[in-house]
């Protein structure tokens, strides 16, 4: 089963990728609309990791084929830099979390502040300070002066999320959200998407736990040696037994 998009944020099409003179993906296609959750599905060095870092360009050598695209809010990024794409209002949350550990978790979310957005209609896009954002994240707000480094490891993927958001994103690439978490903050960050969405934000998250992605997201597409085998709604995979077991081990 194939799903439409209409009127991507994101769009991508023959997206390769290179870790030194190692292929790591081979023309990857996929799409995300205003205000959709899209899971990019697949097992451990499938790609997904990878495709999120391509598409922002961070750690990696990238390459459009001929004919492909690379484009967000309409606008060509393949040659943009991490932080010119962050600035345009595309989010990225990494696995490794990447807080500053010196610092509170009031000036974590100072480093990401950008100012406030609109979508391409001129309509305000949602504007997230620290008092929203502890709202959205009730740890956080037990803790605003505690430095990163002693906060549990879900304290600190709320705190990676929080700092994101701060940056005003209209998409954020999240990755592997429910990776290594109690599952009381992956109930959290499930929570966390499903407001997101209502307000408007797109998410593309890299995930293996089918249950969460299944509680979170519209559509999928799996990953298999970096390149998409599969693309449904999110419904259709789950209720596809040999789609998930030959490219999902589940």
């Amino acid at each position: 089963m194939t799903a439409a998009v209409l009127s991507p944020l994101l769009e991508v099409q023959g997206l390769s990728a290179w870790y030194g003179a190692a292929q790591v993906l081979f023309g990857v296609d996929l799409q995300v609309a205003r205000g959709e959750v899209v899971a990019l599905m697949g097992r451990n060095g499938a790609g997904k990791s990878t495709t999120l870092k391509a598409i922002v360009g961070l750690e990696v050598r990238r390459h459009v084929q001929p004919g492909g695209q690379l484009r967000f809010l309409g606008r060509d990024i393949a040659r943009s830099a991490p932080y010119q794409v962050a600035r345009m209002g595309l989010g990225y949350v990494p696995e490794d979390r990447r807080i500053f550990t010196d610092l509170s978790v009031l000036d974590n979310l100072e480093v990401g502040r950008q100012g406030a957005r609109h979508w391409p209609d001129g309509s305000a896009a949602p504007h997230w300070t620290p008092e929203r954002l502890f709202a959205l994240f009730p740890n956080l707000g037990e803790m605003p002066h505690r430095p990163g480094g002693r906060m549990s490891g879900g304290e600190q993927q709320m705190l990676t999320v929080a700092r994101t958001l701060m940056g005003q994103p209209l998409l954020v690439l999240l990755d592997e959200p429910s990776e290594g978490v109690a599952p009381l903050i992956v109930e959290q960050m499930a929570r966390t998407i499903r407001q997101l969405k209502a307000q408007g934000v797109s998410v593309l998250l890299s995930e293996q736990n089918l249950h969460f992605a299944e509680a979170v997201a519209d559509r999928a597409y799996v990953l298999e040696k970096g390149q998409i085998r599969h693309h449904s709604s999110m419904a259709a995979l789950v209720a596809d037994p040999a789609v998930r077991r030959q490219y999902l081990g589940v």
